[in-house]
This record gives C-alpha cells, sequence and structure tokens, in this order.
C-alpha cells in the first residue's frame, strides 16, 4: 500500500457530493469568513474541468459576471464548502471544456442532457 493514500484516505471528510463533471451547471455554497462573521456564498456557474485525484482534486467554475467570465478554482474536499447542487446535467464530449472560454452568447450554451425516468431509477437502485 501507498503510504500517502492512507494518510489522505484518513484525512478526507466523508461529505455526500453529488457525482459532476465537466459540462455540468453547478452552485456552489461556500463558507466565507470576514473578520469575527461567517456567511455562505453562492456560486453558480459551469464546470469546465475536474483536476486531480484525493486530497488535491479541484474542480474550475466558470460563470459570467456582468459580461465578464470569472472563473474559480475549488478544492473538493475544502472545509469551507458547505454544499454543491447540480442545477443542469450537461452534455460536452471532452472532459475540459476550455473551449467555453472563447464563445459568446449562445454558441457558449451547453446543451442539456436528458435523463429519462427508467434510467434515473436504475441508477438509484445500485
Amino acid at each position: 500500500m501507498d503510504l500517502i493514500r492512507l494518510v489522505e484516505d484518513k484525512l478526507i471528510e466523508k461529505k455526500n457530493l453529488p457525482d459532476f463533471k465537466a459540462g455540468d451547471t453547478i452552485t456552489v455554497n461556500y463558507k466565507i469568513v470576514e473578520g469575527n462573521k461567517e456567511r455562505i456564498q453562492s456560486y453558480k456557474g459551469v464546470v469546465i474541468q475536474i483536476k486531480g485525484t484525493g486530497l488535491k482534486k479541484t474542480f474550475t467554475v466558470r460563470k459570467i459576471s456582468n459580461g465578464v467570465g470569472v472563473e474559480r478554482i475549488f478544492p473538493l474536499y475544502s472545509p469551507f464548502i458547505e454544499s454543491i447542487e447540480i442545477n443542469k446535467r450537461g452534455k460536452v464530449r471532452k472532459a475540459r471544456i476550455f473551449y467555453i472560454r472563447n464563445l459568446k452568447g449562445k454558441k457558449a450554451k451547453i446543451k442539456e442532457k436528458y435523463v429519462s425516468v427508467e434510467e434515473s431509477n436504475t441508477s438509484s437502485s445500485e
């Protein structure tokens, strides 16, 4: 056994995080600490990549704010992540969709993946 993986497995908090991938639109509720106050800020955008393994696993979320593209990298096992909600499943053909940075308007839209009722029932029963 790899000694580093043993230590990482013990340090990873077991959170109920949903399975998401590139192209999905998600909302990340993130704790912000300002002085002695804490608040939760939601960040809604499209996942453009998931990178790393174990404790070092990160994901990048891109959103458009006032006409300007903003990207933020979140560590997946950060204690500051309160929750992650999947809003839409995207239908993309690549694992890293950096090409979306150069697209504007309707071309920047990602098609939604439709899951039939039968498929969703069989995947939840496994």
